[in-house]
């Protein structure tokens, strides 16, 4: 198992972050770590906990922005490197549903399965 992200809050101001995951050595592996995140969140198994996550991780990116030097420049590259991935990750589901796989689009807020009794 490795690490992605740990978020720990150890007092008001104190918070800190812990990782295995070393972008620095391959930057590379961001590409494959957004393509794996995204289709975790296209599938069943994204629910109650990763809606909450989800809220983090929105938080961290306005986060980086509200510190950053230049928040303009900032948001056109989150702007053409989000859409750079929607088209991979459009293109790999219509590849995936040519292949014969069925794709089930939740919308959001949509929580985890009631288990059956």
């Amino acid at each position: 198992m490795k690490k992605i992200l740990e978020i720990l809050q150890y007092g008001e101001t104190d918070i800190r972050f812990k990782t295995d995951f070393k972008a620095s050595v391959n930057p590379d592996t961001v590409v494959d770590l957004v393509t794996k995140i995204s289709f975790a969140m296209m599938t069943s198994l994204w629910g109650g906990n990763e809606q909450d996550v989800i809220a983090v991780i929105r938080a961290l990116t306005l986060s980086d922005l509200a510190v950053s030097v230049n928040r303009k420049e900032m948001i056109r590259m989150l702007d053409k490197d989000s859409e750079f991935f929607a088209k991979a990750i459009r293109d790999a589901h219509r590849d995936f549903q040519k292949s014969g796989g069925k794709v089930v689009t939740f919308v959001p807020g949509t929580g985890p399965a009631k288990p059956k009794s």
